[in-house]
């Protein structure tokens, strides 16, 4: 019965108030919108391409909280990180209305997913396809070989099983982590410790403290880590995580650090995490563990 309420608020609904949507903080206010040839898929990007001069936007795909069909119900966090030059591709639509709550699953009724997994590979194709395709406003901007795969909640599940993919160089997961028995309770959904063995680049588990119904989950799988650098962060706002607080809160900010370390090798990033003058280490709002870092 635990397992089963675990797994429906992991499914749960992510009805959010409607907003005027933010631009993010970083150098390059971003937006969002849909593409024709990307009909399943929500985009965020910096909205004035011509003031990259030069720089080339990260990947970074996105599985939503619930693995709703919502492509913007964590706008604010996306938003946010598009700013710091990375192209943000969601699972998803954009609502016709503010998105309301899914009704309660009932015990033993079978749960399921309004996004597959596999959105998350496609997102990586198309954008690798953009970059180089005539005519296309993202063509030459576009960082084919930085890659990350991200999600929350369910949607944390299945950037795991992306990650799996060979063009993805690291994975954030966010308020997430394979169930402790390795079991599937989700329809279309792979929950397997048996793949963390087959990650190949570092991750970073973003936690949401003791009342995060999936801190088990990701603590467990942090522990199971033995080949790949591995970083652990836990922020104590529980399993909502802040991803629609302005900017997206503190847990954008730890993921942008992260993906500006990992992706692009910022030292500025990078000491955020490791070195003598870790930032995060000294920081009362959140806890760090790390594993694997020379």
């Amino acid at each position: 019965m635990r397992l089963f309420f675990a797994v429906a608020a992991l499914l749960a609904g992510s009805a959010l108030p409607a907003q005027t949507p933010e631009r993010g903080s970083g150098r390059y206010p971003a937006l969002f919108e849909t593409r024709a040839d990307l009909p399943d898929h929500v985009v965020y990007r910096p909205a004035d391409l011509s003031k990259l001069k030069g720089e080339r936007l990260g990947i970074y795909v996105w599985g939503n909280g619930g693995c709703s069909a919502d492509g913007t119900s964590s706008r604010n966090h996306l938003l946010e990180i598009a700013s710091h030059g990375y192209l943000v591709i969601a699972s998803g639509r954009l609502p016709a209305t503010a998105a309301a709550p899914q009704p309660a699953a009932q015990p033993g009724a079978k749960l399921t997913v309004a996004t597959p997994t596999r959105l998350l590979a496609d997102a990586i194709d198309w954008a690798q396809r953009e970059n180089g395709r005539a005519g296309s406003p993202l063509r030459g901007h576009i960082a084919v070989d930085q890659v990350a795969a991200s999600g929350w909640s369910c949607g944390g599940l299945q950037a795991l099983a992306t990650a799996q993919d060979p063009r993805v160089r690291t994975a954030v997961i966010m308020n997430s982590g394979f169930f402790p028995d390795g079991a599937n309770p989700i329809g279309g959904i792979v929950s397997d410790k048996a793949l963390l063995a087959g990650l190949h680049g570092p991750i970073l588990y973003v936690l949401g403290g003791p009342t995060d119904i999936a801190a088990a989950n990701g603590t467990d799988d942090f522990a199971r880590i033995t080949r790949v650098p591995a970083a652990l962060v836990n922020i104590p706002v529980g399993h909502g995580g802040t991803y629609m607080q302005p900017h997206g809160g503190l847990g954008a900010i730890v993921a942008t650090n992260w993906l500006d370390w990992q992706l692009k090798g910022k030292t500025a990033a990078k000491a955020a995490f490791v070195g003598p003058n870790c930032r995060f280490c000294h920081d009362p709002r959140l806890t760090l563990a790390r594993k694997n870092f020379n």
